[in-house]
This record gives C-alpha cells, sequence and structure tokens, in this order.
C-alpha cells in the first residue's frame, strides 16, 4: 500500500485509480474540465518549472489566486517540489500582500488577474528587501515586462524531476492568521498536519465526502477551510470539485443543479443569502449534505434554511492552526433523521482530543465554559519562521476560543479569549484597523470590536475620538475612505461611531467589554444585527 508522505502523492493515486475521471470543472466563463490524470501531470510541470527557476525544497511560493482550476496545480505542484506554497487573498491589498511576501521571503508569486495589479504594486514598492528578485507569473492576462505567462511557465518546464526531499514534517503551507496577538502572522502546517486531517475527517462515518459525491469549490482556497476541509477531502476520496470564486446567489443554484453538485460547503453568509427563498427545495434538491464553517451559525438561521431548504446544515468548529477540523456535529452520534443539536458544533474527529481548561490549567467542570485546548496530529508547527506559540511540550493546543462540553461529549462555543473578530470566516485582528484608523487626521483615540452580524456572522465596528477641539465632522467619511483604500473589504469597518470618549480599565486599558455593551445600548444607537 502506497505510503502517503506529500500531500500531492494523492493526486498521484487518484491519476492511477481514475485516470479518466474528471478532478476539477471551472467556469470561467466557458466550461474547463481536467482529469486526475491531467492533474497529476500539470502538478509535476509545475514542480519541474520551479526547479528550472532555481528554487529548491523549501522556498516560498506565493499563490494570489481566485478560485480555478490553475490554483490547485500550482498548489499541488509547489508541494511536489518540496516547496512550500504561500496562499493569499487576490483581492488584499497591496500593503497586506508585499507584508506576507516580504515577511515569508517569497520567491516566486503566481498570481492572476484578481491580484496581479496589487503584487505589481507590492514588488515596485519594495525597499529593504529589494536585492532578494522576486519572479512573478500571470494567469488570465498578458504579462508586462520581466513577468512570465502560466502558460509559457509551464511549457519551459526542463524534463529533470526535482529532487525533493520526502518528509512528513516538512512544512507545506504558510497560511496567514491572525493568531492570538499582534498583526497577521503565519500559521506553519506541515504534509503531517494536513495529511492528519483530511485522514481524521474521512474517519468520520458516514464520511462528509466520498467517491460518488460531486463537491462545490465555492470556499476560497487561500482560506484553510476551502484550501483543505474542501479540496484536500476531495482529492482524498477522489471526488470532481466544481470551482467558483464568487458568490451570484442565483446563478450559484442553477450551477449545482447544472453539475449535479452533492455535497455542499458553505459559509454563514452564503446561508443567510439562501434561506427563505421559494427555489431553494427544489435546487438543492440533489444534494447530500449541506456543510457549514469558518464561524458560528446562528441557531434560527439553521433552522430557517431548513425549513425552505429540507437540508439539515451540519456545523464544525476549527482554526488554521488545526488544519482546520477539530470537530463535527457529523461526528456526532444521533438517530437517522435527526439534525444536529441546535448550537453545538459537534464532537472531536476521530483522532483529536478536546479538554477544556479552566484559569488554573484545571479540566473545567462538565458544562463550564473555559478554554478550548486541541491535541493531534493535525496540529500546526507554530509560527513562522521559528515555530514561536505553537503546541506546548506535551502536545497540547490553547486556542484561546471559549466553550464547553455538554455531557454528551458535543462542544459548544461560548466566546473567545482574545479579540480576534470573525468576518464571514476570515480572520481581522483589531489592532491591524487600529493602526490605519490611527493615521487619520483627526483620530485622537480609537477602538476596534466585533458585533454580531446576521450576515457575516460578526461585523467591525470602530469607535473614533476626535482631536480635542474639534466636531468630528467629516472623521467618519475620511475613517472609511482610509480603511477602504488599506484594507481588505473583510477588514474594513462594517461601522464607524464617532464618539467623545471611550472607555477605560484601572490599568489604562480600553475596557473593550464595557465598549461592546454600550454598542448593544440605545446610548450609542447602534443595531449590531
Amino acid at each position: 500500500m502506497r505510503v502517503t508522505v506529500n500531500l500531492s502523492d494523492l493526486v498521484t493515486q487518484a491519476a492511477e485509480e481514475r485516470p479518466d475521471g474528471v478532478a476539477l470543472v471551472e467556469h470561467r466563463p466557458e466550461r474547463r474540465a481536467l482529469t486526475w490524470r491531467e492533474l497529476d501531470d500539470a502538478a509535476s510541470s509545475i514542480a519541474r518549472a520551479l526547479s528550472g527557476r532555481g528554487l529548491v525544497a523549501g522556498a516560498r511560493v506565493a499563490v494570489v489566486m481566485a478560485n480555478r482550476v490553475d490554483l490547485p496545480i500550482a498548489y499541488f505542484g509547489i508541494l511536489r517540489g518540496g516547496m512550500v506554497a504561500v496562499p493569499v487573498n487576490p483581492r488584499a491589498t497591496a500593503r497586506e500582500i508585499g507584508r506576507m511576501i516580504a515577511d515569508s521571503h517569497v520567491r516566486l508569486v503566481l498570481c492572476d488577474e484578481n491580484g496581479a495589479a496589487q503584487v505589481r504594486e507590492a514588488l515596485a514598492g519594495r525597499s529593504g528587501d529589494a536585492a532578494v528578485p522576486v519572479d512573478v507569473v500571470v494567469d488570465g492576462i498578458a504579462p508586462e515586462a520581466g513577468e512570465t505567462s502560466f502558460g509559457r511557465f509551464l511549457a519551459d518546464a526542463p524534463a529533470v524531476e526535482p529532487m525533493a526531499p520526502r518528509d512528513s514534517e516538512a512544512t507545506a503551507v504558510i497560511l496567514y492568521t491572525s493568531g492570538t496577538s499582534g498583526k497577521p502572522r503565519g500559521a506553519v502546517l506541515s504534509h503531517r498536519a494536513l495529511l492528519a486531517n483530511i485522514e481524521q475527517t474521512a474517519a468520520i462515518e458516514p464520511p462528509p465526502v466520498d467517491g460518488d459525491d460531486v463537491v462545490l469549490g465555492l470556499l476560497p482556497m487561500f482560506h484553510v477551510y476551502g484550501l483543505n476541509a474542501v479540496l484536500g477531502q476531495a482529492v482524498r476520496q477522489q471526488a470532481p470539485t466544481i470551482l467558483v470564486d464568487r458568490f451570484d446567489p442565483t446563478g450559484l443554484l442553477q450551477l449545482i443543479a447544472a453539475e449535479g453538485i452533492t455535497n455542499v460547503a458553505l459559509a454563514p453568509p452564503v446561508i443567510a443569502a439562501w434561506a427563505g427563498r421559494d427555489d431553494l427545495r427544489e435546487s438543492l434538491a440533489g444534494v447530500r449534505v449541506v456543510l457549514s464553517g469558518a464561524s458560528n451559525l446562528d441557531p434560527d438561521l439553521a433552522a430557517t434554511f431548513l425549513e425552505s431548504s429540507g437540508h439539515h446544515v451540519e456545523q464544525g468548529y476549527g482554526l488554521t492552526e488545526t488544519a482546520p477540523v477539530v470537530s463535527a456535529t457529523l461526528a456526532t452520534a444521533r438517530a437517522e433523521g435527526q439534525g444536529p443539536t441546535p448550537g453545538s458544533v459537534g464532537t472531536p474527529l476521530p483522532g483529536v482530543e478536546v479538554r477544556i481548561v479552566d484559569a488554573s490549567g484545571r479540566d473545567a467542570e462538565p458544562g463550564d465554559p473555559a478554554e478550548i485546548w486541541v491535541k493531534g496530529a493535525n496540529v500546526f508547527s507554530g509560527y513562522w519562521p521559528d515555530g514561536a506559540d505553537g503546541p506546548r511540550p506535551d502536545g497540547w493546543y490553547p486556542t484561546g476560543d471559549v466553550g464547553y462540553l455538554t455531557d454528551r461529549g458535543e462542544l459548544v462555543l461560548v466566546d473567545r479569549l482574545r479579540e480576534l473578530v470573525i468576518v464571514s470566516g476570515f480572520n481581522v485582528y483589531p489592532a491591524e484597523v487600529e493602526d490605519v484608523i490611527s493615521e487619520v487626521e483627526g483620530v485622537a483615540a480609537v477602538a476596534v470590536v466585533g458585533l454580531p452580524h446576521e450576515e457575516t456572522g460578526e461585523g467591525v465596528y470602530a469607535f473614533v475620538v476626535p482631536t480635542p477641539g474639534t466636531d468630528g465632522s467629516g472623521l467618519e467619511a475620511a475613517v472609511v475612505q482610509a480603511c477602504s483604500t488599506r484594507l481588505a473589504r473583510f477588514k474594513q469597518p462594517t461601522r464607524v461611531v464617532v464618539v467623545e470618549n471611550l472607555p477605560y480599565s484601572p490599568t489604562g486599558k480600553v475596557a473593550k467589554g464595557r465598549l461592546r455593551a454600550l454598542a448593544r445600548s440605545a446610548v450609542l444607537g447602534l443595531d449590531p444585527a
């Protein structure tokens, strides 16, 4: 039996067992399909092309692409060459992209038309590390001077296969996340961690994805949920993935029916957009399972979706640092036809351990909320570059999330110890937004918090204090303008509120708990939902 060490081995196995089976499909706007053999060959070409550019095992390669067939080709090719993939949101700002490229010392960037302009701007603005050349390969648009087209890059690949060491502990991916503090940090995920979570998820009975499924690839693959929980699981089960890079509520329902999609993984904003539609039940008639992750799903919204679609929404809990799935409602034993327990994110996957640990370091009493600790082969190796703040020596990773276990062993999320805001499943650290707003002329103080939002799970709310002696007129518009040019859309404030002052704790820190309470009250006239 083949021993899977490198994640790309799963593609080779699929190519051997189902060479002519459909692996990937995209509509951009014409339909393009790749078989498993074609995907495997193309991934090998990427590995050879990277090696031909002088890249060796461990070199970082950024992938700045929306969901399209060439993204998995690039991803698996990078891994096959022993190199490290750095997936980046193609709609991030040049400043954000530049910071990730510089921090991870990327040697080559593969980008499409969605991210090319920002990549070019980011590289043009480099200073201290400008002596280190960064190659740019563009997909879907014409290359500029010094760049290479994706097609030419593949065509120029040498015939010699790269000598990539086969080590499951080697770094496969660096995914930027807000971590537990400060600006976004690169979570280091090994082949071991990614493969382990794929197998842990596949061990659920019945598995969330099987070989007869047709999988929806809507969730962005610069995010660990789309990259490993969707794409990784589909490749492992040799199920075709239909790649979609933008959400059109009606168009997507039509695509699901046309392509015979049976496995639908979503984020809560999509559930919210579809719930209550008259055509939903008919459109999803061929769907076997609907899954939601990335952020909490409101129980009332899940109930509305069930009523209008006939489908229970299966949920899960995970983090970038756990590759990502920790628990799933599909892993919870229940009677046939019974839906998931409202408010629960399921039981831990096979091979994943969960503890609820109080402030004294002891296991909390059943039903008492405390910090969630996770242990398993799926846990990351720490943050780039030196593995800082990774799992404890005993293997346990304190997540910073707060929850409790029911008497049935189901996990219920309560809150977060850290201030991380999760918007449509994407991490936003308040300090990053505050840094941008604090530079706006006329802002004396700023505090950013997350508040419940019906469509995105949480929204970013910014409270700004004007400079003494000013009335703050025009300040809200100035803040919105600054954030729109310097932050990705999901990080931009849902609401900017000009206030006379901020609440402070006795130690002089902004009392964000009190600020959230005030924000919900009529004092500020806010309706967070």
